[in-house]
């Protein structure tokens, strides 16, 4: 039997369970692919429910699946404008290009920089608006004003905390009609008490009304300083976030077998000074003579350094920069991993950086770079791969791009490209190789012009090499 739209939501809020979604049969699927099964099962689900979670792993098209639901009830009339709230790294890379791959037909804005170009985007009307977290506060007189009919908040640990700003900013967006849906791949990844915030947000008629009644319910207190969860902390999380939809990727197993995703994050105003100093300096010294592949390649290594946060000067110093966002943006990456974490990272000043950042946000971390001697090398490896810690192995890509087993990642993030398609190929087939469940995620952290050139020259895997003197030419005419 096919049920409509109205005849389902009517049996759903019934409380039957298994009841067809009408969006498979009656939906015209657009967009530049089909959907996958489990994407139409998300995107099924999204539709019947008016507050819902979407706990689906990374690669597996959340956004792609959030956005045909919205579509489909744009199309009955049920929702006008979409507000879209994920982190900066994402609003370009994954929601505005997933947008235009599968709703080419519908109007997309992104809301960020001054409140005055905020404002702009979100008064033109546009049909799809996304906007980070933070720049929530920034405008939220305008977008209460703008009274969206549906809000998705992509990578929900942003708001795990009820007590943010910017969580209380979204709740005031949020009205009793206000469609809401939450997605994230790891809820509550770090403690029982992160699902209040969610719940908040999504069911707050599921948690109680104040944090510290909730802590009771999922966390014992065994010492002043030391809570640990309860027994039943993971049934009252679950109940807690409802209803909520999940794939893992080993169930999917008709997904492609590796999926690359880029990130980007704007340089900041710190690094963009110098890049710009430096690349100025760099046509001046080209100006008049020729430029060979061995000048080429030293002058991108400067302009690749510096947008990892560290360059390397004439007098054998370092100049650190910083990366804050870049830094957060890989955080944002590991907490959403539910595997173990594979960072790639080209020089030996930044994986000192990463190695710093990772142990101060409580991330275990072991190192392989050139210095690692090959007994050590097998100790850390074997660790990784056959033992709970480290959850993060940080390797520069020469040292360890070939031979090595690493499927206990299932997550593979380049801080900074290579410039060797061969190392970039075989660094990624340490996780993705025999003995792999999952489906592996390769991440691509991007932020200036060079790094972009680099990260495209490398995806295309019928050059037998990266042509540095052309790359060079093609950062310079930028």
């Amino acid at each position: 039997m096919h049920w409509g739209y109205e005849e389902a939501l009517v049996l759903k809020n019934m409380g039957i369970k298994g009841v067809p979604s009408p969006i498979n049969k009656n939906y015209n699927w657009p967009g530049m692919y089909t959907p996958m099964a489990h994407q139409r099962e998300t995107a099924e689900f999204l539709t019947l429910h008016k507050r819902a979670f979407c706990f689906d792993e990374q690669g597996l098209g959340k956004t792609a699946a959030a956005s045909w639901a919205a579509d489909y009830l744009m199309t009955l009339g049920r929702v006008k404008r979409v507000l879209i709230i994920c982190p900066v790294s994402i609003m370009q890379a994954a929601w505005q290009q997933d947008l235009f791959k599968v709703l080419m037909h519908r109007t997309v804005g992104i809301a960020h920089g001054t409140k005055d170009k905020r404002t702009a985007v979100i008064n033109s009307g546009c049909e799809f608006c996304i906007i980070n977290y933070d720049g929530v506060l920034v405008v939220e007189e305008e977008l209460r004003a703008a009274k969206f009919d549906l809000i998705i908040m992509d990578e929900g640990s942003y708001v795990k905390s009820a007590a943010a700003k910017r969580s209380k900013a979204i709740k005031r967006l949020i009205e009793s009609d206000t469609r809401v849906w939450l997605m994230t791949g790891t809820p509550a990844a770090q403690s029982p008490e992160d699902a209040y915030g969610l719940a908040k947000l999504v069911s707050p008629e599921r948690v109680p009304k104040f944090f510290g009644s909730w802590r009771d319910m999922v966390m014992q207190k065994i010492s002043m300083y030391k809570w640990i969860p309860r027994a039943r902390a993971k049934d009252i999380v679950h109940t807690a976030l409802q209803p909520a939809i999940r794939h893992t990727k080993e169930e999917c197993l008709d997904l492609p077998e590796m999926v690359v995703i880029d990130r980007n994050i704007p340089l900041t105003a710190q690094q963009t000074k110098y890049y710009k100093a430096l690349k100025e300096q760099m046509l001046a010294r080209a100006a008049g003579e020729e430029i060979t592949a061995v000048n080429a390649a030293a002058m991108l290594n400067k302009l690749l350094q510096l947008s990892c946060g560290a360059v390397y000067h004439d007098a054998g110093g370092v100049i650190e920069f910083d990366v804050k966002p870049r830094l957060d943006a890989l955080d944002d990456i590991i907490q959403e991993s539910t595997d173990k974490v594979i960072i790639f990272a080209p020089f030996k000043h930044t994986i000192e950086l990463l190695e710093k950042d990772l142990a101060a946000r409580g991330y275990t971390t072991a190192v392989i770079d050139g210095d690692v001697a090959p007994t050590k090398r097998g100790v850390i490896f074997s660790a990784f791969q056959y033992q709970e810690d480290p959850k993060v192995i940080i390797i520069q890509p020469q040292a360890a791009a070939h031979g090595v087993t690493l499927t206990r990642a299932s997550t593979v993030v380049w801080f900074g490209p290579t410039t060797s398609l061969e190392i970039y190929l075989q660094a990624n087939a340490r996780a993705h190789r025999n003995g792999q469940k999952n489906k592996v995620v390769v991440f691509h952290l991007q932020g200036s012009p060079a790094e972009a050139k680099l990260y495209k020259a490398l995806s295309v895997r019928g050059a037998a090499h990266v042509e540095l003197l052309d790359l060079y030419k093609e950062v310079m005419e930028i």
